[in-house]
């Protein structure tokens, strides 16, 4: 799975679960301050992204550094390379 896709799909998450619209998603984008989540909003985000990808990613610290859409895809695509992905949706 390329960066791009990875990209696609956590945007997917967003539009879904956030109604976010896709004009508003970019990398440098803040989660909280640009995007307008909160605390609660984080623990339904990791949900998603773990059916999205297949991951758990409740328990990974590196989860604590997430502070811009970036992150996210850099975070994602760093557990894709680690094999940590049960589904690959290509």
């Amino acid at each position: 799975m390329d960066r791009k896709k990875i990209e696609e799909m956590v945007d997917e998450v967003f539009e879904e679960s956030f109604e976010i619209e896709k004009e508003q998603l970019s990398q440098e984008k803040g989660i909280f301050q640009d995007l307008g989540l909160d605390s609660l909003d984080i623990v339904d985000l990791i949900v998603a992204l773990q059916k999205k990808f297949g991951v758990k990613i409740r328990d990974d610290n590196r989860v604590r550094e997430i502070r811009t859409l970036g992150d996210i895809y850099s975070f994602i695509e760093s557990l894709y390379k680690e094999g940590s992905f049960t589904i690959d949706k290509n």
